[in-house]
């Protein structure tokens, strides 16, 4: 049975230190710990001593690495953690006490003066119901009073609101029918159905395309203006605060290590960490290397001509991939960025064999994919390693972390026993987690620790071929520095090839020997990272560079006004 978490105020509802008048929401000494199940264990504190006021149409980032507690600080305050949560100190909304406030009365709080923007909409939205329905469904829920007529009505204002194109027909879509970045729009939509004064937004563009993020950040900016709601934006790229953010909470192991302006905390950040964190982030702009490959070796993938087609409900052939010729050679890290839906992961399954091909050819490690026998297929598969986008998705849910790595190693490779084991401790020692996380279960792992993981998994038998698709689009921004060395490191001592497929064109710059851009299943543009990036032939190409946020307030305050300019 489900339990509520417990919220109290010790001694008492806390003493309020004053506040602004245009505060809309005001936290003191916010503190949350976990009670474990069994008992006997202490209780896991979480979130320590938490304090920060937001002001009307301020945006407020609060920043910091899995595990520091900015999620956690949050849903304490909506009232939406589980029943081993102990919630203590004050969350004020306007005059109204969040915390201790009982289950109906935050129920009528939650969407209608604080509503929440998650990071995933496709397990937000309901995928059984039509946009229309649950917008209307959100309306009717708080406005008990509005007819269906205006609730219609209403629904297709807020599409509209946040410029989402033919509002009046995508209310007979379902959520499937929407991209990533359409589906966020939805969410907004949703969220700001009741005019809430408050908008908590938790990682709202991190499995974002590059281009729809500045869209979904332009359409909460304006919105912000429109509407003069305060946004709490929950995020680990330092990009998008530098973008979007008035002022930034800096936390770590659930505590409030600093406080500043947006300006003042890129120019002259104050704690260590805060330092580090902003260290820690990728620049476009890496140093000229050379990469340790050799023309004359056989490529470790090799397509030429490429097709893929697939047909759509009408029966009519959609061209995922149009014609595209690419190799990657051993030792060599080939980077393929592009907008969704632009062909590039379809272009790596094919190469995993698990996409059909129309015509062309794709050759792995010298099997030809759909040619070859399927045993040759399958002895090819064991030489290579791939690390899925979602980690969560890519684990099984039944086996413990050791077993996940061990798999491979069991089945290709009959290792057992003590030497199996000492492989593992060295496979998560590698990817900097403690050997004895082995016996941990994935859902006991932030996203940032499940994918290194799938990283370890992946580079378990040796590869000749790695191919990575977007693999550190969930990762925080140190523990995504630490990656990226140790997938450059590991790189340059096995000299295995690797796909990397991304959407962050700074991780690239970071990480690539090439980069190759896909659009609308066409390859526009392929040359070595320092003159794709530095100098782009393409239109497409000086789009996407134009639309990546940089981790510096007064660069994208320029870069922005340019592009609203033009």
């Amino acid at each position: 049975m489900t339990t509520e978490p417990t919220r109290t105020h010790p001694g008492g509802a806390p003493a309020h230190a004053p506040v602004h008048e245009d505060t809309v929401l005001s936290v003191r000494d916010l503190t949350v710990t976990f009670r474990v199940d069994d008992g006997r264990a202490p209780d896991v504190p979480a979130v320590r001593g938490v304090s920060y006021d937001l002001g009307r149409g301020e945006v407020l980032a609060v920043v910091g690495e899995s595990g520091s507690g900015k999620s956690v600080s949050s849903l304490a305050v909506l009232g939406l953690l589980p029943g081993t949560a102990t919630v203590t100190g004050s969350a004020r909304l306007g005059d109204l006490e969040l915390v201790g406030l009982d289950r109906r009365a935050l129920s009528d709080v939650r969407g209608r003066r604080v509503a929440m923007i998650f990071q995933d909409p496709s397990n937000a939205l309901d995928p059984v119901f039509t946009i229309g329905f649950q917008l209307r469904e959100t309306l009717r829920r708080h406005l008990p009073g509005l007819s269906r007529a205006a609730a219609r009505e209403r629904a297709v204002e807020l599409l509209r609101l946040v410029e989402l194109p033919d509002p009046e027909d995508r209310l007979r879509f379902y959520p499937h029918q929407l991209s990533g970045g359409q589906a966020q729009r939805v969410m907004i939509a949703m969220a700001l159905a009741c005019d809430p004064d408050v908008l908590i937004a938790d990682e709202p563009t991190t499995a974002l395309d590059v281009t729809v993020q500045q869209e979904v950040l332009d359409v909460l900016r304006r919105l912000r203006d429109r509407t003069s709601a305060a946004i709490v934006l929950i995020t680990h790229d330092m990009g998008v605060v530098a973008d979007l953010a008035d002022r930034v909470v800096v936390m770590r192991h659930g505590e409030v290590v600093e406080t500043a302006g947006v300006a003042e905390l890129f120019a002259a950040p104050r704690a260590d960490y805060t330092r580090a964190l902003l260290a820690a982030v990728p620049r476009i702009g890496a140093a000229a290397r050379e990469a340790d490959t050799d023309d004359r070796e056989r490529p470790a993938l090799n397509v030429e001509h490429l097709v893929v087609e697939y047909r759509n409900r009408r029966g009519r052939a959609v061209r995922a991939v149009d014609d595209v010729t690419l190799r990657v050679q051993p030792g060599e890290m080939l980077a393929l960025v592009g907008e969704s839906g632009s062909g590039k992961s379809t272009l790596g399954r094919c190469a995993l064999g698990l996409a059909p091909l129309t015509s062309g050819t794709v050759e792995v490690v010298g099997t030809r994919i759909g040619r070859d026998t399927p045993r040759a297929v399958r002895a090819a598969r064991a030489r290579i390693g791939v690390v899925f986008q979602n980690p969560a998705a890519s684990l099984n849910p039944r086996y413990t972390v050791g077993e996940s790595v061990a798999e491979p190693l069991h089945v290709h490779a009959g290792l057992r026993g003590a030497a199996l084991r000492a492989r593992v401790a060295e496979l998560l020692d590698g990817v900097e987690l403690p050997a004895a996380w082995a016996s941990r279960y994935p859902h006991e792992l932030s996203g940032g620790q499940r994918q290194r993981v799938s990283i370890a998994r992946a580079i378990a038998l040796d590869p000749e071929l790695l191919i990575a698709d977007e693999p550190t689009s969930a990762l925080d921004v140190s523990v995504q520095a630490t990656v990226l060395e140790l997938f450059r490191s590991i790189q340059q001592r096995l000299r295995f090839a690797c796909l990397f497929i991304s959407h962050d064109l700074a991780v690239v710059d970071e990480l690539a020997d090439r980069v190759a851009v896909m659009h609308r299943g066409r390859l526009v543009e392929i040359g070595e990272r320092s003159r794709v990036l530095g100098a782009p032939q393409d239109h497409y190409t000086r789009r996407l560079l134009a639309a990546a946020p940089v981790p510096d307030p007064a660069a994208q305050g320029e870069r922005r006004a340019a592009r609203h300019a033009s």
